[in-house]
């Protein structure tokens, strides 16, 4: 495909890549989200598709007249036709012009007269090096000079992407609404349906969108939109709270200044997506003290976590992302030591819609782990529901809930006895280091199972709300599975593994019993509530252990 012709606007022309039912991969215009045979964004790069997707849903969130659940529904079931979109986008579709004389979509209009620092095309992308990286010959693993020119549809989802996940970038470059590289968890079905059902099980009715975080009598296009104004006039006191602007603008965050060069373009294949253009963008220029988001934003896409009575969003963190993040992502956990609640929109979908949602469902959770300014790595994963938007009352999510924390805290207290057992026979004491390679493998190796219990949970509370899905047997289970995951890392891959010549076998056999006795011990039958293990017969010194 040759991209040509002069002036690009986001709602009417062909930038957003998907794959359609066939395998075939294919470009178009917001318009044609709700085509049947389209099944998912297809972007180059993982984090292109994350925001593909959150600008699919802030476009609809922004401008669907959907007023009830049984609307919401109907949509859900029969998406709406083309016309019927281009209706919608119709009214807001001058503030997504991506090149024009006039404002920019998410660009600083004030940067075509203002002396501005030019950027590489390049900088657009989080994890590219930053001065001080290029200045001290450091960019060793991300190198510069990856990309000199990218057409204005690659451009587009580039800019969209840095604008929400912005990171620390120098005195005055702000970081996004969420902070920089946020968590982002998003429902999709868990069979293929279709790009359009996945989108639209994430956008929320109007009138519980625009009681949420901002002042919707602040309807005018510069609260939605921020780009169509400038920032002094947008937060003349420096910062930017919720109450300043309309719900919308969540969608629509704009902390860099930003402006792409439409002036100095080149002729030759996208360095992105590989097709031809006539407009390759190679460069941008940047200024620093942009909007300056403070207070209590609350993003409906993404999960927080209280800290002194204040509810911040969560980000990725180095050890990645797993079944052990599934309770609080998708039900809320509150213990002494850790409360974090799920993102807006799965709470709503799961309290309100349920049977409504049509089928099992998969949580979608995705984010970069940013150290400051610099991408140490990007995370996705996908979390399976099964059954739970079918469980037909609070008090059938209550108990898979219980189910969950019981096992999670069982899993716990386990990596935690691994850990020290591994530490002991290694080091002979509690040594100080890295030791996040043993929590990640146990993780790993108890995956299965958890999801086996959880699935056997839901569906038992699916058909019966007032049954028990935590059963003494399948807690037995539960302790059988971490049992056999600790021992089996502890001989087979941490300490087994290592050279003969190099172990203490009496330590090592010190800490493999103490490891043996901590897994049956009293402690971890509290923690899953398992009945006492047996005690020894009389007249023998062995330590008993229960079989389970």
């Amino acid at each position: 495909m040759f991209r040509t012709g002069a002036g690009m606007n986001l709602i009417e022309d062909h930038w957003m890549p998907v794959r359609r039912r066939d395998g075939s991969r294919d470009w178009i215009a917001p318009t044609q989200l709700s085509a049947p045979d389209i099944v998912a964004f297809d972007a180059d790069r993982a984090d292109f598709n994350g925001a593909l997707m959150q600008f699919a849903i802030g476009l609809l969130q922004t401008t669907a007249p959907i007023e009830s659940p049984t609307a919401w529904r109907q949509l859900l079931t029969t998406p709406p036709d083309a016309q019927t979109l281009r209706d919608w986008f119709a009214p807001v579709a001058e503030a997504f012009e991506l090149d024009s004389d006039g404002p920019r979509f998410m660009q600083d209009a004030t940067l075509a007269s203002e002396a501005s620092a030019l950027n590489p095309v390049s900088a657009l992308l989080i994890e590219s090096p930053g001065e001080n990286a290029l200045r001290n010959n450091s960019d060793h693993f991300v190198k510069r000079g990856r990309l000199d020119g990218i057409c204005p549809d690659c451009a587009a989802i580039a800019l969209f992407t840095l604008q929400t996940n912005a990171p620390a970038g120098g005195v005055g470059y702000r970081t996004g609404l969420r902070g920089g590289g946020p968590l982002t968890t998003l429902l999709l079905h868990q069979s293929p349906t279709s790009l359009w059902q996945d989108v639209w099980l994430n956008v929320i009715e109007r009138p519980q969108h625009l009681e949420r975080c901002g002042d919707a009598s602040r309807n005018s296009a510069q609260f939605r939109f921020p780009w169509l104004t400038d920032v002094a006039s947008l937060q003349p006191s420096g910062e930017l709270a919720p109450a300043q602007v309309h719900p919308d603008h969540i969608f629509w965050a704009t902390p860099r200044r930003i402006r792409l060069d439409f002036d100095n373009v080149a002729h030759g294949a996208c360095d992105m997506c590989g097709r031809e253009s006539d407009r390759l963008i190679r460069q941008f220029t940047a200024k620093n003290y942009g909007l300056n988001y403070k207070g209590a934003w609350d993003h409906p896409l993404s999960p927080y976590y209280e800290v002194k009575g204040e509810w911040l969003p969560l980000h990725p963190q180095p050890s990645g992302i797993g079944y052990r993040h599934w309770l609080a992502w998708v039900l809320g956990q509150a213990d002494a030591k850790n409360k974090q609640r799920p993102a807006r929109i799965v709470t709503h979908a799961l309290e309100w819609r349920r049977r409504q949602l049509g089928g099992a469902l998969r949580l979608w959770a995705f984010g970069y782990d940013m150290d400051n300014m610099k991408a140490r790595c990007w995370y996705e994963s996908n979390l399976p529901l099964y059954g739970l938007g079918e469980c037909a009352s609070k008090e059938a999510l209550k108990s898979v809930s219980a189910t969950v924390e019981t096992r999670l805290a069982g899993a716990q207290q386990s990596v935690f006895y691994l850990r020290s057992a591994v530490k002991a026979a290694w080091f002979g004491g509690d040594a100080r280091g890295d030791f996040s390679a043993i929590d990640a493998e146990f993780w790993q190796r108890t995956e299965t199972a958890f999801y086996t219990q959880l699935r056997q949970c839901i569906e038992a509370v699916r058909q019966d709300e007032s049954a028990d899905p935590d059963t003494l047997e399948s807690r037995q289970a539960w302790h059988h599975a971490l049992r056999s995951a600790a021992l089996d890392l502890f001989d087979t891959t941490f300490v087994g593994a290592g050279p003969i010549e190099r172990q203490k076998p009496r330590r090592v056999a010190e800490a493999h019993r103490q490891l043996v006795n901590s897994l049956n011990g009293k402690k971890m039958r509290e923690v899953l509530r398992l009945p006492a293990a047996d005690k020894p017969a009389a007249g023998r010194g062995k330590p008993a252990t229960a079989d389970v």
